[in-house]
Formats: structure tokens, sequence, C-alpha cells
């Protein structure tokens, strides 16, 4: 079912929204704020993540908690993508990495492969979160989507800082069983395919090239 979570509301998102989205941030000050958000966003996305009950002997006597029951893997699309995966790996330093590069062709807005990096996810128990800091048109997304699919990929969540809402539209309309989670949602697409306000090209602000 298709369903997509929206984190602007929160105070902290806005805040830091505001630094991204400054012409005048510089390298330091985006990618600060890059991690904060997506510290948010990872954080609400791995909310419903199933777990096991856990014996655990504190210095005082035995206890249980809830740990993670399945694998854990990131899968950033290159290159934006890898702004958020350390942050992933702080969070839950045992998941797995795994990687799609595409670009988009300028001119067609359609996207291209060029390198994966992936397992065969059939007989392992596992949550896959396909990291992408825009959703502008979906073609990517879907592509990435599609690609680890073909890998026998399920629990499959979106995890972005921006998106547009005709991003939105395409992936559910083409992967109805993926969740999407965003820092804002913001009004559209100009006619070059780039998301307004947004925030100019996520990885170029953030890798400073």
């Amino acid at each position: 079912m298709s369903q997509v979570t929206e984190l602007k509301s929160h105070p902290l998102v806005s805040h830091n929204l505001a630094i991204l989205r400054n012409k005048n941030s510089d390298h330091h000050a985006f990618r600060t704020a890059a991690h904060r958000l997506s510290l948010m966003v990872i954080i609400s996305a791995t909310e419903s993540l199933r777990t096991i009950e856990h014996s655990v002997e504190t210095p005082l006597k035995t206890t249980h908690e809830n740990v993670l029951a399945e694998e854990i893997w990131f899968i950033p699309v290159l290159r934006a993508g890898l702004a958020m995966v350390d942050v992933g790996l702080g969070l839950m330093p045992d998941a797995h990495v795994g990687f799609v590069g595409l670009f988009r062709d300028e001119a067609t807005l359609t996207p291209k492969h060029y390198y994966k990096n992936l397992p065969d996810f059939t007989s392992m128990e596992h949550d896959c979160y396909i990291l992408d800091p825009m959703l502008a048109t979906g073609g990517s997304s879907c592509a990435a989507i599609d690609l680890i699919k073909s890998h026998h990929a399920r629990n499959i969540s979106l995890l972005t800082l921006i998106s547009a809402p005709e991003g939105i539209k395409e992936v559910f309309a083409k992967h109805p069983d993926v969740s999407i989670f965003t820092a804002s949602i913001d009004e559209e697409l100009n006619d070059q395919g780039y998301i307004v306000p947004g925030l100019g090209d996520a990885g170029d602000r953030y890798f400073g090239s």
C-alpha cells in the first residue's frame, strides 16, 4: 500500500531545511544540515522494524530488550546518496551497504545505469532502504527500485530529503509497495525537471564539485 511520510512539521526539520535551501550556505553548513535531516528521516523510517526479544545481563540483573530481527541494507544512489550512508551506519553499524550508480540524462531526463553492487536477497530476511536526497521526476528512483527488485529485494523504503509531488506519484504508480520517507514535499518540478523551491543540486553542494 502506497505510503509517504513527510517530516516537515517538526521544528528541527524546518530549521535544517532552511540551511539546505539557502544558496549562501557553504559546504560545511550544507553537509551538517544534510546529516541532521538524514538522521531524522532514517529514524522515522526505521520505527516499524521487526524485533525479537533478547536477554541481556546487566551488572545488577537479567533483563530483556528488543533487538533487530532482520538484516538492514542501505543502498545509496550514487553519488548524492552517499551523503546519507554514514548517518545510517552511525545508527546501525551492523547494517550492510549496497550501491546503485545512476545519472540523469539532462536532455531526456531519463536515468542511465553505470554501476551496481547488490546481493541476491532471496534467502535473507531483510529491509532495504534506498538513499537518495532528491526525488524529482521519479525516474531514477524507479530505476533503482527496479534494479533492486531484480535481485529479489522486499520491504523496500525510499528515503529522501526533498521530494516533488510528481516524483512521489511516479514511484507509487510503478511501485505501490514501496514506502517513501522525506523531510519535505516541495511544490513542483520546473520545465527542466528540477524541484521548486528545492535546494539546487544536492550532490554538487554536498561534495563541493
